[in-house]
């Protein structure tokens, strides 16, 4: 079994991701990684190259490309990107790690003896994660129906698969006409979304220059400005490689504290949709978050 990893970035360094850290918490796990890395106005590529030395320059492919600013509907230039990194990928699983996720060391093994488990199996096309979501800070993450909670990140290279947008593939049947979501098996194993612990001003930042791609209208970042009721303490252990990144990038990383939402905070149509929604669950343990994929259960 050869699995192959890969990703898409731009301007890595100036938007405050942490994409060294997200490549070595999979470099472990695979046998070759492929990197698209648009133009850029800062040190991204640079970084890339010293990451792909360190590794001794064969692990670590690296593309560089030029996005499309003509497409600017739904993130399509998002998929085209991903897909110009998957495209290059010859294992026989790919998975999809974003710039701003980082895996845990103790969920590899786990990962691998899943994919070498449904390798040979036709039904399973996928394999589907877990999601924390960080919010404001290190020690909070986001918990509702408005934050999907699971989502595919490895595919069979077999599969006729490509990406509407960067966050999810959808699969050609026979007809080569209908599309329709992967058939996965949800995987215990977790992603570690930081996206949304980055500086305020570097989130500000990222929506000016991306905004465009969704044809939306650059927001001003105040993280305060949320449902508090929808923010949970996380009370587990950061991936290892991540654990400077933290430290250096997010608020008081030592000092266990809930991030604290503006309790001021007038709900939007959204957050009152999604409350509900979470009381529903409650009653009948069920989940509305969104899914990207059709689960198959496996004894």
């Amino acid at each position: 079994m050869k699995i192959s990893g890969f990703t898409f970035l731009k301007n890595g360094s100036i938007l405050g991701y942490p994409y060294i850290q997200s490549i070595r918490s999979i470099l472990p796990l695979v046998d070759e990684f492929i990197v698209n890395v648009g133009a850029s106005e800062d040190d991204t590529l640079e970084r890339l190259q010293e990451l792909q030395k360190e590794n001794g320059g064969e692990k670590i492919k690296i593309i560089q490309s030029t996005w499309c600013e003509k497409m600017v509907s739904k993130g399509y230039i998002y998929g085209q990107q991903k897909m110009i990194a998957q495209f290059q990928c010859s294992g026989d699983w790919a998975f999809y790690l974003e710039a701003d996720e980082v895996l845990h060391e103790e969920d590899l093994p786990h990962i691998k003896e899943a994919m070498s488990a449904y390798l040979n199996d036709p039904e399973v096309e996928a394999l589907a994660f877990h999601y924390k979501h960080f919010y404001g800070n290190a020690h909070t993450y986001a918990y509702s129906a408005g934050w999907y909670r699971t989502e595919v990140r490895a595919i069979k290279t077999s599969v006729r698969s490509y990406a509407p947008d960067g966050l999810f593939w959808v699969v050609l049947d026979k007809s080569n006409k209908a599309g329709r979501y992967p058939k996965a098996v949800l995987t215990q194993a977790q992603i570690y979304h930081y996206g949304w612990i980055r500086s305020e001003e570097k989130m500000t930042l990222k929506h000016s220059k991306v905004a465009k791609y969704w044809k939306h209208n650059p927001n001003t970042y105040n993280y305060a400005e949320i449902d508090g009721k929808v923010l949970r303490e996380f009370r587990g252990t950061h991936p290892k490689v991540a654990q400077e990144w933290l430290e250096e990038n997010t608020l008081d990383f030592l000092i266990p504290k809930l991030y604290e939402a503006n309790p001021a905070h007038k709900l939007t149509k959204r957050e009152k949709r999604h409350r509900i929604l979470g009381k529903i669950e409650k009653l009948f343990g069920c989940d509305f978050s969104k899914k990207h994929y059709k689960l198959i259960k496996k004894l």
